[in-house]
């Protein structure tokens, strides 16, 4: 198994509280990115919310190659969104990119 870091993009098509921004990111804790040589060296927080209502998630996951580690972090940002009551209509994600790939895990 390899550790990536992968990078996970999308768009909030409706106003979401700072209480779901946080929620969202204990969700996602699991996969903090932080926890890599990688994540902490760029200080890549799990997630990202611009003024515009875009955001990026960075997670790390677990894979033994490149497109289920990319699938991976798709289910784990989908699910995530759902547990905050978001979905595919008010947090469509765009293709995950791999970030980085088999940092030092700390």
């Amino acid at each position: 198994m390899t550790t990536y870091v992968i990078t996970v993009p999308g768009t909030f098509t409706t106003d979401i509280e700072a209480d779901t921004r946080t929620r969202l990111g204990r969700a996602l804790r699991p996969a903090d990115p932080h926890g890599t040589g990688l994540g902490s060296a760029e200080d890549l927080d799990t997630v990202n919310v611009n003024e515009d209502g875009t955001f990026t998630l960075h997670l790390t996951v677990e894979a033994d190659n490149n497109k289920h580690a990319e699938q991976e972090a798709r289910r784990l940002a989908d699910e995530a969104l759902r547990t905050v009551g978001l979905d595919e209509n008010t947090a469509p994600l765009g293709p995950a990119v791999i970030t980085g790939i088999d940092s030092q895990v700390y």
